[in-house]
C-alpha cells in the first residue's frame, strides 16, 4: 500500500493490517450497508501487473484463457492464466491503461505469476512489471455508484465491461453498478472524499463479500492449480474464449468444454458459526465415502451472520441433494444459495 494512501485512511477511521484495510470501525454496518447502499473499498490488497512493448498483445494472447488480441482500449475482460495440465494459476480483471494491459488479481499469487510469465517472454518486445502500487485503486458498488462518480469528476463508462479515462483517473464498468478506479496518487485522496459524501466506506471484507454474492471467484496461492477454469465457472462469466488458439492447458479445458467431463462445479453458499472458512478448506459429501469432493474458494463474513462462501462441488452430489460438510466428514454442513446466475 503507497505510504501516502495508508496515512490518510488511518485519517478516515481506517483499520490496517498487513496492508489490507479490515474496516472503518463498524464492520458489522459496513457490511449491512452493501446489502442495499453505496459503498467504496480500497483495493491495495489486490496486486496489478502491467505489460508493455509492441509484442504484448501477441505474446498475452499466448498464455491466456481468453482473447488478448481483440481487447480494445476502452474494454475490460475477465482472463485466467493455466498450467500446462489446464489448472488455473490466476484469475484477473484485464484492461488497457495508456501503452499498458493491466492484470488485477489476488495480491499473494502476483509475484509468483509475474515471475512465471517473464520466463516465456524471451525475445519478445515485451516488458512486465509489478504496478500494483503506481496508482490507487479502489471498488465502488451500489445504485448510487454512477451518480457519485459523476459528482467526483469522475469518467463513466457507458457499458458493462468498458472502460473510460479522464483527468482524475480510469473507470473500469464491471457491472451494472459496479466500478473499479485507478487514480494517481496525487488525486486519490480528493476523490475518495468526493464519493464518501455518497458512498460508505467499507474494509475488502464487505467488498469480498459482494463479489462472490455474485459468483466471481478469486484464485488466491491456497488454490492455485486446483481448478480448472469451468469448475469455479470462469467461462459462464466470460473469461474463457474457445476460439482464440493455443494457451498453456489449452487442450484439457477445452476437452473439458466439449466431450461433457466436467464433475464439479462451483455454488454459493453458506456456513452457521463463528468459525470462518478459508480458501483451499475441503469439503465432504456422504457419497464419497469419506474423500474430499470439493473445495472453498473463497469465503467472506456474511450480513445476517455466518459465512457466505463459493465452494466446488460435485455436479452429481448437489443435485442428488447430498449435505456437503466443511473440513471433515461429518463437519458442519452447508447450505446452499440461489446462484447469481444460470449454470449450465
Amino acid at each position: 500500500m503507497i505510504s501516502t494512501w495508508q496515512d490518510f485512511l488511518a485519517q478516515q477511521g481506517a483499520r490496517i493490517a498487513e496492508g489490507r484495510v479490515l474496516d472503518f470501525g463498524q464492520p458489522a454496518n459496513e457490511l449491512a450497508a452493501a446489502q442495499t447502499g453505496t459503498v467504496m473499498a480500497d483495493l491495495s490488497q489486490l496486486g496489478l501487473l502491467a505489460f508493455s512493448g509492441e509484442d504484448t498483445a501477441e505474446f498475452l494472447q499466448s498464455q491466456f484463457t481468453n482473447d488478448v488480441r481483440g481487447l480494445h482500449a476502452d474494454a475490460a475482460a475477465w482472463n485466467g492464466y493455466c498450467s500446462p495440465k489446464g489448472r488455473m494459476l490466476a484469475n484477473f480483471l484485464m484492461w488497457k491503461d495508456g501503452a499498458d494491459t493491466c492484470l488485477q488479481m489476488s495480491g499473494d499469487i502476483r509475484e509468483a505469476v509475474l515471475k512465471r510469465l517473464k520466463m516465456f517472454i524471451l525475445r519478445s518486445k515485451v516488458m512486465a512489471r509489478d504496478a500494483s502500487e503506481e496508482q490507487v485503486r479502489l471498488v465502488l458498488a451500489g445504485p448510487q455508484a454512477a451518480a457519485a462518480l459523476n459528482a467526483a469528476g469522475l469518467p463513466l463508462p457507458e457499458g458493462a465491461m468498458k472502460t473510460k479515462s479522464g483527468e482524475q483517473g480510469l473507470s473500469v464498468r464491471i457491472g451494472t453498478d459496479k466500478f473499479v478506479l485507478a487514480l494517481p496518487a496525487d488525486r486519490a485522496l480528493a476523490v475518495w472524499a468526493a464519493l464518501a459524501k455518497h458512498a460508505t466506506p467499507v474494509g475488502t471484507a464487505v467488498w469480498d463479500w459482494l463479489r462472490l454474492a455474485n459468483g466471481i471467484p478469486m484464485i488466491t496461492a491456497a488454490t492455485q492449480e486446483e481448478f480448472v477454469p469451468q469448475m469455479v465457472n470462469w467461462e459462464v462469466l466470460g473469461g474463457v474464449s474457445f476460439q482464440k488458439g493455443c494457451y498453456p492447458g489449452q487442450e484439457i479445458v477445452a476437452r473439458t468444454q466439449y466431450l461433457g467431463k466436467l464433475k464439479r462445479r462451483m455454488y454459493l453458499a453458506h456456513l452457521d458459526g463463528n468459525e470462518a472458512p478459508a480458501a483451499g478448506d475441503n469439503l465432504y459429501t456422504p457419497d464419497m465415502d469419506g474423500q474430499a469432493s470439493g473445495m472453498v474458494v473463497n469465503a467472506a463474513p456474511a450480513p445476517d451472520g455466518g459465512f457466505d462462501l463459493l465452494a466446488v462441488a460435485q455436479i452429481e452430489s448437489v443435485a442428488a441433494q447430498q449435505p456437503i460438510h466443511w473440513k471433515t466428514p461429518d463437519g458442519p454442513v452447508l447450505a446452499l444459495k440461489a446462484q447469481p446466475y444460470p449454470l449450465p
